[in-house]
């Protein structure tokens, strides 16, 4: 029966989708022209719910666990896929972006957005459009909810902490390029935790307690938490980026090509004796299949897989003791069931 439900939300919540969009491409702030309505349709199709939908679909399932078995109602589940779209949306605007600033080629499998024929650097003003959906979405269904202004406070402040997450890689990358002993790991974990684990991680737990009625100035333990996780997980990511199969990951590790601050390469340099320092300074961000055969070689000598293991076991357990130092227990359930997730995952 579990299964069902779950698949049930999945479907209810790609159905909510095409709610959303219908009511975009009618907004009647904006008198749509067809051309116009056809462009922003075919850009939110092609953006918005192409991915695993984990964050989106996070917010339903922290909220039933906040609710911690009372039946939820019809309109309960609506409102929480509803922001768990607000979150996919976000996420469509940030990638649209980060893609024309990196110069990406692929993403989630297909060209990127702006690597259409047609689009390009309307891409850009795409982007803005997305972040303008959330404001229209928000106010359609919130405004006369006692937490409305919570919402939009939520959304503005992890915007301006990922927008300025993003900046710090960009400038450090930019440092990095020509001295990669700038890559350190305070650098490297603000970068993380701005950049990738508000939006990520607390975003969705943030959502689902505003709608419990919750006030966030009470939860800022599970926001260090949360954040935490965040962390975890992005190192997971740049583990697997190297380490990881290509085949499972669905994608082919680029970070020592682009001259990522990943934890690996910040790991290296911390442990690298003269002679490995500088092979890695000789190799690392260029796009030779050798060179970065050679980064990955010293990775090896240096035993940064076991380092990694060691990363994990330590961090999971940091984590699940601050979970159950909480005193909620459904709180305790909602940061267990995210830790669960992503624990020992190979994708």
């Amino acid at each position: 029966m579990a299964s069902n439900g779950i698949v049930d939300v999945k479907t209810k919540f790609e159905e909510i989708y095409l709610e959303l969009k219908a009511q975009i491409l009618n907004d009647p702030a904006f008198d749509y022209t067809e051309d116009a309505r056809q462009w922003v349709e075919k850009m939110l199709d092609y953006t918005v719910p192409g991915g695993k939908l984990n964050r989106g679909l996070s917010v339903i399932d922290s909220y039933r666990l906040l609710k911690a078995g009372k039946e939820i109602s019809e309109d309960e589940v609506f409102l929480g896929c509803v922001l768990g779209w607000c979150i996919e949306w976000l996420q469509a605007y940030f990638l649209i972006l980060d893609d024309i600033m990196d110069s990406s080629h692929t993403r989630r499998g297909q060209p990127c957005w702006f690597r259409l024929p047609k689009v390009g650097l309307i891409a850009v003003n795409d982007g803005i459009l997305l972040r303008n959906h959330i404001c229209r979405i928000l106010k359609k269904h919130f405004r006369t909810k006692p937490y409305y202004v919570d919402l939009l406070d939520l959304f503005n402040e992890v915007e301006f902490q990922t927008a300025s997450g993003q900046l710090l890689d960009l400038i450090t990358t930019h440092e990095g390029a020509t001295d990669l002993s700038k890559y350190k790991m305070p650098t490297y974990v603000r970068i993380v935790q701005y950049k990738t684990a508000y939006y990520s991680f607390y975003l969705p737990v943030a959502c689902a307690l505003v709608m419990a009625g919750e006030n966030l100035d009470n939860h800022v333990d599970v926001k260090n938490i949360l954040v935490e996780m965040g962390t975890y997980f992005q190192v997971q990511d740049d583990y697997l980026d190297c380490f990881g199969d290509p085949e499972v990951i669905g994608k082919i590790g680029t970070d020592i090509e682009d001259f990522k601050c990943s934890w690996l390469v910040v790991q290296a340099l911390e442990r690298a004796n003269e002679s490995q320092l500088q092979r890695l300074y000789a190799n690392y961000g260029k796009k030779d299949p050798s060179c970065v055969a050679e980064v990955k070689a010293v990775y090896r000598d240096l035993g940064l897989q076991d380092v990694f293991l060691e990363y994990e076991r330590t961090s999971h357990k940091e984590l699940i003791s601050s979970i159950e130092a909480q005193e909620n227990e459904s709180l305790q359930l909602v940061l267990k069931s995210f830790l669960g997730k992503i624990y020992k995952r190979q994708k």
